[in-house]
């Protein structure tokens, strides 16, 4: 424990309202939380020295168990048709419940950031009942300097008491899990889950309330830059690329999950990383597949062999294996977690119909249609219930972290995106050659290939065809990328079950966007796909 805790064991246990606590640990480093961790029988230690944990049942979110507090302050700027409610009684309830059911036992507590701009940061403390958790957290948000600590003062607490049970009838929940946001005093309670990634989206909705009112951005993305300065930004759902494809050796990493974009540029919500690592493997995702063998990186629900090595081919508990570590365990990545504007904006989707090409670029009209649909798959077991991949439209790429109304978001990234002149693409990570179950997952190489291509701005000047479904502008060839692969048609052995899907796909599109017609312009209104099939 350092100087701080010493001095003081129960700092910022008392000004959460945990009285009579257990052992306080506090700001412990991953040395000493891996310790805990293990003597405790939470984890264990790899044969590399990672320390390995399991969610139990949970081993994804729990949108339906997310509620925000209903207040007189959040009532009129939460999109509560995307957001549970809770009441101020039950809240406050829960609330109390959650303090009582603490006294008593061992607390880890965490000071952290959420934020790497110095105007835009969101200074938060951490407490958790495990000690994985604290080292998960560690690894995730921002650490300030030891000379920080002393006098940290936390804007945001989130309390994280698995062993917590909610009572349903009592708190105004649905299940014993709860994950409860109080926006207005900046109180998080978390029970009934070990899955830690509840923690780090919980930070992200927060910043996602405040920053839209400050002109700053939040997006759900990762981000990287090169040697001249140039940044990109690649938004999309769990599971369609965001860690994999911003891990790029020739550019510099700021982040792989959220970031804000502001007056200077963007920046890093976080200090570290959360990739999945199903069929991880070192040849395809060197950088990542490295941290998973060094010490202080977390796994989640990954499979040990008798050696204590990972399988992690083996998705037995779980598809959505995780590992976190601090973002500097990528070797070129940024020091300081900003950059300035974008000169590109990737958007990823999974498409599980196999209609979409690998890449496309887009209109500012039709950047905006697609942010505000944010059509991709669901990945298996990125969410409690999802067994393979299924269609979904997650507007924003991101509506279970969206306290807001999308077309708040929609139209502040507009204003950036025209202010700033960023080419926009839409990149397809999905299925090609047919839909999921019949046709196999878009080649890793290709795709890099393509954004290669995209982001040193040489595929500006290729020759496009026009998408005669959704109307924006594919390559027709790029070197050392397969040209078929880039007309989705083609790869299908039959072309009509190719046209019938594409069908379904529009009018799902054109469904999904009826909500949002009415905050567009005719210009975003008229991005919107139609069928008009190709001839064979």
């Amino acid at each position: 424990m350092n100087e701080i805790g010493k001095r003081n064991p129960a700092y910022g246990i008392d000004k959460a309202g945990i009285r009579n606590p257990g052992k306080v640990h506090y700001n412990l480093g991953p040395a000493e939380l891996a310790e805990e961790a293990v003597r405790r029988g939470e984890a264990k230690l790899t044969a590399d020295g990672a320390l390995v944990a399991y969610t139990g049942q949970h081993t994804g979110r729990s949108p339906k168990d997310k509620f925000v507090l209903r207040d007189a302050a959040s009532e009129p700027h939460v999109w509560w048709d995307n957001n549970n409610a809770i009441g101020q009684t039950e809240f406050d309830t829960l609330h109390a419940d959650f303090l009582e059911h603490a006294q008593g036992k061992d607390l880890f507590v965490q000071d952290l950031v959420g934020g790497a701009d110095e105007k835009h940061r969101l200074p938060t403390r951490v407490i958790t009942e495990f000690a994985w958790h604290s080292l998960f957290i560690r690894n995730l948000l921002i650490r300030p300097k030891v000379e920080e600590l002393a006098s940290f003062a936390p804007s945001m607490t989130i309390i994280d008491l698995p062993s917590f049970r909610a009572d349903p009838g009592r708190h105004g929940c649905r299940t014993e899990t709860v994950i409860a946001v109080d926006l207005t005093r900046m109180i998080v309670l978390i029970g009934g889950t070990a899955y830690a990634g509840e923690m780090k989206k919980s930070v992200f909705t927060a910043l996602n309330y405040i920053l839209p009112a400050h002109g700053v951005m939040p997006m759900h993305c990762s981000a990287n830059v090169d040697d001249l300065g140039h940044s990109a930004i690649f938004f999309g759902l769990s599971g369609t690329g965001k860690t994999t494809l911003s891990a790029d050796p020739s550019r510099t990493l700021i982040g792989d999950d959220e970031h804000g974009w502001g007056a200077q540029g963007i920046f890093n919500f976080e200090g570290g990383c959360y990739a999945k690592t199903i069929r991880l493997s070192a040849e395809a995702e060197p950088e990542i597949f490295a941290t998973t063998r060094r010490f202080g990186t977390v796994l989640e629900n990954v499979v040990l062999d008798a050696r204590r090595v990972p399988d992690f081919d083996d998705g037995s508990l779980t598809e959505n294996t995780r590992c976190a570590y601090p973002l500097d365990f990528i070797p070129n990545a940024s020091d300081t977690g900003r950059a300035g504007h974008p000169k590109n904006v990737i958007m990823l989707t999974a498409d599980a119909f196999g209609v979409m090409p690998p890449i496309a670029k887009l209109t500012p009209a039709q950047a905006m249609y697609h942010f505000l649909s944010g059509y991709t798959a669901k990945v298996a077991g990125t969410e409690r219930g999802v067994t393979e991949p299924e269609a979904t439209f997650s507007t924003c790429f991101g509506a279970p972290f969206m306290p807001r109304h999308p077309s708040e978001y929609g139209n502040l990234l507009r204003q950036l995106i025209a202010e700033h002149k960023v080419d926009c693409w839409l990149v397809n990570t999905g299925w090609t050659g047919g839909a999921y179950g019949t046709g196999k997952r878009m080649p890793i190489k290709a795709t890099r290939a393509l954004l290669a291509a995209a982001l040193e701005g040489s595929l500006s000047g290729a020759e496009f065809r026009t998408d005669p479904n959704f109307g924006f502008a594919v390559p027709v060839s790029v070197p050392g990328v397969d040209s078929a692969i880039l007309d989705p048609r083609s790869t299908w052995a039959d072309k009509a079950a190719y046209d019938s899907q594409a069908r379904r796909l529009v009018d799902m599109f054109v469904a999904n966007f009826g909500k949002f017609e009415a905050h567009v312009d005719a210009a975003v209104r008229d991005a919107a796909p139609r069928v008009m099939v190709a001839a064979e």
